[in-house]
């Protein structure tokens, strides 16, 4: 156990918080055309991407390292997502570090054995935080702001023997088929990263994407849209009750805003309803079929209610600002519409790249059926941060 830790997970330190730039990090490329990064770089672990492809990677000869201890600066606002993976023996043994429902998870193989822990404090809070992974012996302990957080045992009944060969880094993603996890979780990470120090290596970091994105200083919980792109949702996955109605809710400064917010379309093609910010008229206008209503844009939610006989729009919680309209509900097959189209939230659907449609600015949360929406789970664009916006 202890070689294991020594050549695959060392002691890992690293901090949780989140942050985002749009930005790049500066690096060189190689003689096989990558792009290459020093480990302590900032790097935003959200880039667009194959969701458990690692951002960076990097390889090492087992007789190189001479420490340890591994380190990162991480934060995040984010639930869930792969950080952190090491290998040896081309993948048999591994470890890998991750955040479920805001948790830290540590999942390890060696040999025999398959070990998962999770717990301790919840980490996806924005803050910066100082983990440190230390293995004393059969246990590996993670100690948090300096505070006991996890304690694992491990023991195997095969022989141990000495580990030869390479080892594997990577971060944002795994090197291993998924299905080899004991503990399944959503890779996609809108995390930031620095200030690596892995094993007192100095090789530098293979990167898996053009260019690497940095982070922003300050950040709050939110979704950010960077008036690039939009976040697309079947809406088969949701429940859509024909008594109770389709609800979607909006919490945000508008006034900050300007673009799509919301589009919905058939399967068919055509567009049900759009609800709109437009920062040079200060008004928020929604479209349904041909009716179109507008409000003024002062206020910090947005309720919208599709009902069997009308749609209701309702700025704040001022029922007297309530806006109904009935020009999407006139087809008696509507709801059986409604739930096979799709559900764009930054922007119109069909629009594409560099579309004047597409919104700038952060929506701190977005409900769906009283439920909180996770941007991870759409076919969403790049630019797209699910769980942070720039403070």
């Amino acid at each position: 156990m202890a070689m294991f830790w020594k050549m695959v997970a060392g002691g890992l330190l690293f901090t949780v918080g989140l942050a985002l730039l749009w930005g790049q990090v500066e690096g060189q490329r190689t003689g096989r055309d990558k792009k290459e990064v020093a480990g302590d770089s900032i790097i935003y672990l959200g880039q667009e991407r194959d969701p458990w492809r690692p951002l960076i990677r990097t390889t090492a000869n087992l007789s190189e390292i001479t420490n340890i201890k591994s380190s990162f600066h991480f934060r995040t606002f984010d639930p869930e997502g792969a950080i952190f993976y090491g290998d040896t023996k081309n993948g048999e043994d591994w470890f890998v570090l991750s955040l479920r429902d805001g948790f830290p998870l540590m999942q390890i193989s060696k040999e025999d054995v398959l070990v998962s822990v999770t717990g301790g404090l919840k980490l996806n809070d924005g803050k910066w935080h100082t983990l440190e992974v230390s293995n004393e012996g059969k246990f590996v302990i993670l100690l948090v702001d300096g505070l006991s957080g996890l304690e694992v045992g491990m023991q195997s009944k095969q022989t141990q023997e000495v580990i030869s060969g390479e080892l594997r880094l990577a971060l944002g993603g795994i090197l291993i088929d998924k299905d080899k996890l004991i503990v399944q979780f959503e890779p996609q990470m809108d995390g930031c990263v620095r200030e690596g120090s892995w094993l007192n290596l100095s090789i530098p970091w293979e990167v898996e994407a053009e260019e690497l994105w940095l982070c922003y200083q300050n950040i709050q919980p939110g979704s950010y849209f960077a008036g690039k792109g939009l976040a697309v949702f079947n809406t088969s996955v949701f429940s859509i009750d024909e008594d109770r109605g389709f609800r979607v809710e909006f919490w945000g400064d508008f006034s900050q805003m300007d673009g799509t917010i919301l589009s919905v379309k058939s399967s068919q093609d055509e567009l049900l309803f759009t609800a709109a910010v437009s920062n040079s008229t200060k008004e928020v206008i929604v479209t349904s079929k041909a009716e179109k209503i507008a409000v003024k844009n002062s206020f910090k939610r947005l309720l919208i209610t599709f009902l069997k006989d009308l749609v209701k729009v309702l700025p704040d919680e001022d029922e007297s600002k309530l806006i109904t309209l009935a020009g999407v509900v006139s087809d008696p097959g509507y709801f059986t519409t409604l739930r096979e189209a799709q559900l764009a939230i930054g922007g119109l659907l069909g629009e594409g790249i560099g579309g004047s449609h597409f919104l700038t600015g952060c929506l701190q949360k977005i409900q769906v059926q009283g439920k909180d929406l996770d941007l991870d789970l759409s076919v969403k664009h790049m630019s797209v941060s699910s769980h942070s916006c720039p403070a």
